[in-house]
């Protein structure tokens, strides 16, 4: 047995062991715009570089993250990517934010390659002949791990391993190991491991060459006395304990769903207004958040720093009182293992008056962001039979943000007559037109009502201040009488006080 035979092997077990561990109380883009369909041969056989700029985030590895389900930490990184389809601007795009998602993760990027093909290569994703260049230049820069930006075949893992010699990983492994990291309440912790296993399942024959090994016996042998025959794989065993562990998991999970929607059921009852914040990943919804509320949320440029969702109590300006949720990121090419981890988000969307839907400014593709995020929530809801409420688009960072690319988003909205506020959560533009819209929205769920209440309730005439909009109010012999933009089902519910 080999030395990479080993490394592969002890790889494994740490995998299996934090699967086993998952609920333990312990804490520069170019402007070509040339499309795959013209391809010349030379052009699909290179493999080209993309530099960043690495002054922009020179505190990134500062901090050393370590990934938990490997235990092990992404240092010294090679990215590589497979151009099917699109520009090369979006291409190299996509690369960038591979990078920002190797940097959440705690690693170094020495180098990021991609490559023009009509599809990757069933093989080795990217083929033979690249693979062998790709060798060169991970053995000449000393890099570790090498991380595709596309989901990986167990049988295109095995051979990229064996032909590189280093550590292979894809993006959805590298999804894992960020959600690994931040989750910190006990389901996201839960989800996180069931969506692990759910992934390593069909993979435990590609971490290593020795695998399928029978257990027990000596080595060399047949098992010795009472132990002849086929006997259990060591990857049987594997994925038994993998499908046992799984199936807890997801009947803890149940038991959580049950509790959430205890919650759920209460605030549903209550008659404040409730706003969800969805969008992108890094898209500044912390932010914003922070911006209409001074809460104090965890703020941070990486992806996912947000996991668990989290409500904000705010009030506008007309001293309306609303519950802001911040909830987790989407991003393009999802894991489909993590669509699970990603109900509890909708559960909070789903329930919500209205959805602001934040977007990315300063990104180069923000309709592309928008166009993920929408494909995330479809697949989600088709589902579980959900349907959302009414969204407000939100376009954030316009500070960081081109100006063409912010005249290009407009157009688009104005073409497709869709309602669209431009903000920056960090400089405070466009703020107060965000709560003047919200508030417009909220109107059209209000009715318009006078109600005479007596001075001896009021319990209801401080209860309409805080639900309601008071237009006006008198003091009459009567009682109080007060002109107000009120809920619905508060109306309902005092209609003995309407006049």
């Amino acid at each position: 047995m080999t030395e990479f035979d080993n490394e592969h092997d002890e790889l494994h077990n740490e995998l299996l062991a934090r699967a086993f561990r998952h609920n333990s109380p312990q804490p520069g883009v170019g402007a070509d715009d040339s499309t795959v369909g013209s391809l010349d041969l030379e052009d699909r056989n290179a493999l080209r570089r993309l530099t960043r700029d690495t002054s922009i985030r020179s505190e990134d590895h500062e901090d050393i993250y370590e990934v938990e389900y490997r235990k092990l930490r992404l240092e010294q990184v090679i990215l590589v990517g497979a151009w099917t389809e699109g520009t090369t601007a979006e291409m190299e795009a996509s690369m960038m934010e591979l990078a920002a998602l190797t940097d959440t993760a705690g690693a170094e990027v020495l180098d990021i390659l991609y490559q023009k093909r009509d599809k990757p290569d069933p093989g080795t994703y990217i083929g033979s002949g690249k693979v062998k260049e790709l060798a060169q230049i991970v053995q000449s820069t000393g890099a570790d791990t090498v991380i595709f930006d596309g989901e990986l075949s167990p049988g295109q893992m095995v051979a990229l391993e064996e032909a590189l010699k280093v550590k292979v990983i894809d993006r959805t492994m590298l999804i894992l190991d960020i959600f690994a990291q931040h989750a910190k309440s006990k389901e996201g912790k839960a989800q996180v491991s069931l969506a692990q296993m759910e992934y390593l399942y069909t993979r435990t024959r590609g971490w290593g060459g020795n695998l399928s090994r029978q257990a027990g016996g000596r080595a060399g042998s047949n098992g010795g006395v009472g132990l002849r025959g086929p006997g259990e794989t060591r990857i049987e065993a594997d994925r038994r304990r993998l499908r046992t562990e799984m199936a807890k998991l997801r009947h803890q999970l149940r038991d959580m769903a049950t509790a959430r929607e205890v919650k759920r059921a209460q605030r549903a009852r209550s008659t404040t207004p409730k706003i969800a914040i969805a969008g992108y990943t890094n898209a500044g919804k912390s932010s914003l958040i922070n911006a209409m509320t001074n809460a104090g949320v965890l703020v941070e440029d990486a992806l996912f720093a947000t996991l668990d969702p989290s409500t904000r109590k705010a009030q506008l300006a007309d001293g309306r009182s609303v519950v802001l949720t911040d909830t987790v990121g989407f991003v393009r090419h999802l894991p489909t293992q993590l669509v699970e981890a990603f109900k509890s988000t909708l559960e909070e969307v789903s329930g919500a008056d209205l959805v602001l839907h934040v977007v990315d400014g300063s990104d180069p593709f923000p309709l592309k962001q928008i166009e993920a995020v929408n494909e995330v929530l479809s697949e989600i809801t088709r589902e579980s039979g959900e349907t959302l409420p009414p969204e407000l688009v939100v376009v954030n960072k316009i500070d960081e943000a081109d100006p063409v690319v912010l005249a290009e988003l407009r157009h688009a909205f104005d073409h497709a007559g869709r309602d669209v506020v431009f903000v920056s959560a960090l400089t405070g533009e466009g703020i107060a037109e965000l709560e003047s819209k919200i508030e417009m929205f909220l109107n059209t769920l209000d009715e318009h009502v006078t109600m005479l209440v007596p001075f001896t309730r009021g319990d209801v005439v401080s209860l309409l201040h805080e639900h309601g909009t008071v237009r006006s109010e008198e003091y009459q012999e009567q009682g109080t009488l007060i002109d107000v933009r009120l809920p619905r089902v508060l109306v309902e519910q005092h209609r003995e006080f309407v006049v």
